[in-house]
């Protein structure tokens, strides 16, 4: 069966050729994002003790891309065990929830000044330790209960309340007004970038993993093309930081900010040019009405 498909659906491939691929991609991966994620962790204890910005969800999101990483060591070793596979479908869960609590911290400093219990340091550690616990408990039991659709409902939770942050941020601009402009751009920034990692990178992949839990896998070039992204999705959580943070991005976001304003200025300058036009043409008008009023009133006077 499975070579009869082979052989007719020229976008297939092998096992041992995917499992080969795959392997080699694992380790620059490997190569590339461990040293990074290191030296990012570090980083970002610097920036605890200098700036006031909460990063713990941030912290504890590195620390889950570092055990993934960890894990696929393991799998390239080709220790066969059903612990590791657990650790590392709990560390993708905790990142998709360690990453929406970053949606929800910037959604609530926008919108919700007040309502600060997100930001402070014993309600940020207790809404860690609770993710972590919910995730190594719920992924423990879908394993070993052989109840994989669980895992596609828990990576699917995440999706309203990304959405619901994005447009509920965008809302509540305007009436921000204690905010700077540069935090509210790259407030802005953060979302998008973790609505887009979210819907077209980590719930594809989670929903590709579940549903095709095959020898075979993965058997199409679009599923080669969603496992690929899945490894290399821990690079865009180093774009994160820079979206974070006052750095080199605010002025890209200020240029793009600013190409925007400028084009609703010329907007605005060619309308006020056709109104002073316009008035100038009336009073042209009316000087010329006065003249000839004036003028008819010299001739009737000379007439008397």
């Amino acid at each position: 069966m499975y070579r009869y498909r082979f052989q007719h659906n020229p976008i297939t491939v092998t096992f041992l050729e995917v499992r080969k691929v795959l392997e080699v991609m694992m380790w620059i991966d490997t190569c590339i994002c461990l040293p990074l994620t290191i030296l990012m962790i570090y980083c970002v204890c610097c920036v605890v003790r200098r700036s006031p910005v909460p990063v713990i969800y941030y912290t504890n999101l590195l620390t889950s891309n570092l055990i993934q990483i960890c894990i696929m060591i393991v799998w390239i070793l080709r220790i066969s065990s059903s612990i590791p596979a657990v650790i590392h479908i709990s560390c993708v869960m905790a990142s998709l929830y360690f990453r929406m609590c970053i949606a929800l911290e910037r959604y609530c400093f926008i919108a919700c000044p007040l309502l600060d219990c997100l930001r402070q340091t014993e309600g940020s550690v207790l809404v860690c330790v609770l993710v972590w616990v919910l995730c190594i408990v719920s992924v423990a039991l879908a394993v070993f209960l052989y109840e994989f659709v669980r895992l596609i409902i828990y990576a699917a939770l995440p999706a309203p309340l990304f959405i619901f942050c994005l447009a509920g941020t965008l809302k509540a601009l305007p009436a921000a007004t204690s905010v700077p402009t540069e935090e509210k751009q790259r407030i802005v920034g953060t979302l998008v970038l973790l609505l887009l990692n979210y819907f077209l990178i980590n719930l594809p992949a989670v929903i590709l993993l579940t549903l095709n839990l095959y020898p075979h896998f993965p058997e199409t070039l679009i599923d080669f093309i969603i496992i690929i992204l899945f490894l290399f999705s821990s690079l865009l959580d180093f774009i994160l930081f820079a979206f974070m943070c006052k750095g080199p991005i605010d002025r890209l976001l200020a240029r793009l900010c600013c190409c925007s304003m400028e084009s609703n200025n010329t907007g605005d300058v060619t309308d006020v040019s056709t109104d002073r036009s316009d008035h100038v043409d009336r009073d042209e008008g009316k000087e010329e009405t006065g003249s000839h009023d004036g003028r008819d009133g010299e001739e009737v006077e000379s007439v008397r």
